[in-house]
């Protein structure tokens, strides 16, 4: 059984995956308040690494731990739309589903933040 909707290929199948990548990022700027808060967290931040950076490589950690963040926060916003989806209804898996998302996301934070704070430590010492 194949999917019909998987039928584009080519330059056709880019374009339109661009287009689904906008709409989710949309949807995730829109609908969710910690993809907001994190998305400007990120605006701010980002500048900064050209001044904390004392190489390419730093840089690319700092910059990197930033896009994670974004990257995980994404993937738990869909993980919790599609429990959502299935249903409201309380239930051990669909919480269990949501709170190891939301782990992971708290670790792509404690990382950003260990490598930001080693950064600046670095730069000030």
């Amino acid at each position: 059984m194949s999917n019909p909707h998987k039928g584009r290929t080519g330059l056709d199948r880019i374009i339109h995956a661009a287009g689904y990548s906008w709409a989710g990022l949309k949807a995730a700027y829109t609908g969710e308040s910690a993809f907001r808060q994190e998305t400007w967290l990120c605006v701010i931040a980002a500048p900064l690494t050209f001044w904390l950076a004392k190489t390419w490589e730093q840089a690319a950690l700092l910059l990197g731990s930033l896009l994670l963040v974004l990257i995980v926060e994404l993937l738990n916003s869909a993980i919790e739309a599609v429990v959502d989806r299935v249903s409201f209804e309380r239930h051990e898996l669909s919480k269990r589903a949501k709170d190891i998302a939301s782990a992971a996301v708290l670790m792509a934070l404690v990382l950003a933040a260990g490598i930001w704070g080693a950064a600046v430590w670095q730069h000030l010492r």
